[in-house]
C-alpha cells in the first residue's frame, strides 16, 4: 500500500490532536528510534569541490530535514531516483510502481563533513536502515532504504559500513538498504521543498520528522545547524 501526499496528511489529521499532545508532553519520543553507531572504518577520500550524495529513507521531507539542519551541506533536495524522467512525478511515484525511491540529492563541501560522516547520520538519525520497503507509516518501494552512489569509491564506503554495522550488531535486525549507482536524479515538485521548515506543525511532521531534526541535534552536536540551508536559498539543479 503507497501513501500519496493526501494519505499523509489524512494519517495526521486522523492522529489528530493525540500525536500533537503525545509530541508536546514527550516531544523526544522518537529518540528511542535513533541508534548510536560508530564512524565507518573506511571513508571516501577528501577531494577539492562540491560532491554529491543521493540517499532514500522513506518520505524525503524527514531526510530533507535532517540534511538541511547539517553543517557542511550545501544543498538538500527532495526528489526521485531509480526511474526513467517520464514517471518522476510524484503522483505516479506513490503507486510504487516506477522504480523510484522518494530520494534526497545532498551536495556538500568535503572540507567540512566527509561522505562516511553524512552515511553516519543517515543511518542513525535521518531513518531506520532495518524496515523494508516502508518508513515507519508509510509502505511501498518507493520508500525504501537505498543509496545512490556517484563513485565506485563511494559504493565501497557505503558497503564497507553496511557490513560493519551489521557485524557490530547495532540494530536488532540486519540492515537491508540496497547500496546501487545513479542513474539519474529528479527534483520533486516545488511544493515537496523545504516542507519540514514550511510545515512545522502538521500532526505528520511533528510527530515523524521533528524529532529527527532534534535526535541530529543531539547526538551530532558538533554538525548541528539552528538555521537551516533551504532550497529556496540555492539554485536547484539536476
Amino acid at each position: 500500500m503507497s501513501r500519496s501526499r493526501v494519505n499523509r496528511l489524512s494519517l495526521g489529521a486522523a492522529i489528530g490532536a493525540l500525536a500533537i499532545t503525545a509530541f508536546v508532553v514527550a516531544p523526544s519520543r522518537a529518540a528511542e528510534d535513533a541508534v548510536v553507531i560508530p564512524p565507518p572504518a573506511s571513508d571516501v577520500r577528501a577531494t577539492e569541490g562540491i560532491q554529491t550524495a543521493v540517499l532514500a529513507g522513506g518520505c524525503f521531507w524527514g531526510v530533507q530535514g535532517v540534511f538541511q539542519h547539517t553543517a557542511g551541506i550545501v544543498s538538500a533536495v527532495s526528489g526521485y531516483a531509480g526511474g526513467s524522467k517520464v514517471t518522476a512525478g510524484y503522483t505516479i511515484v506513490s503507486t510504487g510502481a516506477t522504480g523510484h525511491a522518494e530520494s534526497v540529492k545532498i551536495t556538500y563541501d568535503p572540507r567540512k563533513i566527509s561522505y562516511g560522516k553524512i552515511l553516519q547520520i543517515y543511518f542513525s538519525v535521518a531513518h531506520d536502515p532495518t524496515q523494508l520497503n516502508r518508513q515507519g507509516p508509510d509502505s511501498g518501494p518507493q520508500y525504501r532504504s537505498a543509496i545512490f552512489t556517484t563513485s565506485d569509491e563511494q559504493a565501497q564506503v557505503a558497503k564497507a559500513y553496511i557490513a560493519q554495522l551489521d557485524a557490530a550488531k547495532v540494530y536488532r535486525t540486519p540492515i537491508v538498504t540496497k547500496v546501487g549507482p545513479l542513474d539519474a536524479f529528479f527534483p520533486a515538485e516545488a511544493y515537496h521543498q523545504d516542507y519540514l521548515t514550511l510545515h512545522p506543525n502538521e500532526p505528520y511532521i511533528a510527530y515523524n520528522d521533528i524529532p529527527k531534526v532534534e535526535n541530529l541535534k543531539k547526538l551530532f552536536a558538533d554538525y548541528y545547524l539552528e538555521k537551516p540551508t533551504l532550497v529556496s536559498s540555492v539554485k536547484v539543479t539536476n
